[in-house]
């Protein structure tokens, strides 16, 4: 017998969207996220495009939607681990890591105040330490801590647990397998920034004050680990000077083959990002050509009309610091022919979209050579958002409503 219910693998704005949509109409959905929240990239961004609104804007419509409906269910910290059976009738089978904080958790924070345990905080992309303890971000669904006890103390542990006066932490939590029965899987697994590892010429990750673009966003919102000031992270000082390195891995065979699409529109919103912080700063952006689709032309025009943003057409050979650790860019001009080397206070690297199944075997899904998703719609399976391609997150949002629909037709046709 055919099963009408439908597999999102994936809780960020595309996968969300697929999951309303589809559930909305009446169909049964069911979300599977690796991270402890939904939200995906999104929710780590200071704005976004088309409106520059902050990502709990859009979020919280979606999460109240979530909430409001029972057709659809969620699992955070889970991840499919095999596919079987067929299209209309797939087992699914997932692997869901422990929380240690149940759902009596208020978030009220006292746990974390218990803490001693310092570790670098992933959300914010290592530019800031987290506790063992942790909320993600201010608006996290579910509005939930998290322990992650590995490494830590027993004497912190339990004091840990003490702290909490709803009895939230259980230490006794454990990893969970269930299957899931649907008729058809979407794949929104999103994307995930280039390591910065891979760029040796730029500097490997390894230079304080050279960030990648997704870090700029953090340190541009208010919830990020300065509160929205855009400070060098060796010292802690407002910046005078930044540069702006387009296709840093990107559109290179050595790297990503491929236009991450929305790195150009990202340098010009966070060129925005530090006018608002710092009027008076001078702004380089070095690119091999500047790609604003569509309707984003008109944001380029006027973020173009900053007298004090300069553009330079040319490659960036190499990244190096001085003895200040100001970052000192060598890169030759496409026009003049000239090379140079720059020094400023801070660089910001614009790296590409990866997949996040580039590297990973995912039970059922195939990838092309990038790790982009292959939609096998014959079998029931449908690609959506930055799993399928690079997008921003109106197109992404587009996609998980075809997705949805797709999802439907595969099962009704059954």
């Amino acid at each position: 017998m055919a099963n009408n219910s439908i597999l999102v693998v994936g809780g960020g704005f595309a996968g969300i969207t697929a999951a309303l949509e589809a559930a909305e109409v009446g169909y049964e959905v069911f979300i599977v996220e690796t991270n402890p929240y939904l939200g995906g990239r999104v929710a780590q961004l200071n704005q976004y495009f088309p409106k520059l609104c902050p990502p709990s804007c859009g979020l919280e419509i979606q999460f109240q939607r979530i909430k409001n409906n029972p057709l659809v269910h969620f699992y955070t910290m889970a991840g499919v681990v095999s596919v079987s059976g067929g299209p209309g009738a797939y087992d699914v089978k997932i692997k869901q890591r422990p929380r240690f904080v149940n759902e009596r958790c208020t978030a009220c924070g006292d746990c974390e105040k218990a803490a001693r345990t310092t570790v670098d905080n992933e959300f914010e992309f290592g530019l800031c330490k987290r506790k063992a303890v942790f909320k993600t971000h201010s608006f996290a669904f579910p509005h939930r801590y998290v322990l992650d006890p590995k490494d830590i103390p027993a004497d912190e542990l339990s004091a840990i647990q003490a702290a909490c006066p709803y009895e939230a932490i259980d230490l006794n939590d454990a990893e969970k397998t269930f299957d899931l029965n649907v008729g058809s899987i979407v794949y929104a697994t999103g994307w995930k920034p280039y390591d910065l590892k891979n760029l040796d010429n730029l500097g490997s990750g390894k230079l304080k004050n050279v960030v990648s673009n997704m870090q700029l966003e953090r340190l541009a919102a208010p919830n990020g680990p300065t509160s929205g000031k855009i400070l060098r992270p060796s010292d802690g000082k407002a910046p005078k000077s930044i540069a702006f390195v387009q296709c840093a891995g990107s559109r290179d065979q050595n790297h990503l083959n491929y236009c991450s699409y929305i790195c150009c529109m990202a340098s010009l919103k966070h060129v925005s990002y530090i006018r608002k912080n710092y009027p008076d700063a001078k702004v380089v952006i070095y690119y091999i050509d500047l790609r604003t689709p569509g309707r984003y032309d008109k944001f380029k025009k006027r973020i173009l009309e900053d007298d004090k943003l300069l553009l330079v057409k040319g490659k960036v050979a190499k990244i190096v610091e001085d003895k200040h650790k100001n970052p000192v860019v060598t890169v030759e001009n496409a026009v003049t022919g000239i090379k140079s080397d720059e020094t400023f206070d801070m660089v910001v690297l614009a790296t590409g979209m990866q997949p996040t199944m580039s590297g990973q075997k995912q039970p059922f899904a195939g990838v092309d050579e990038d790790g982009f998703v292959l939609a096998a719609e014959d079998k029931g399976v449908v690609a959506a958002g930055c799993a399928k391609s690079p997008l921003d997150v109106m197109k992404s949002a587009q996609s998980g409503t075809g997705a949805a629909l797709k999802a439907i037709q595969n099962v009704v046709g059954r």
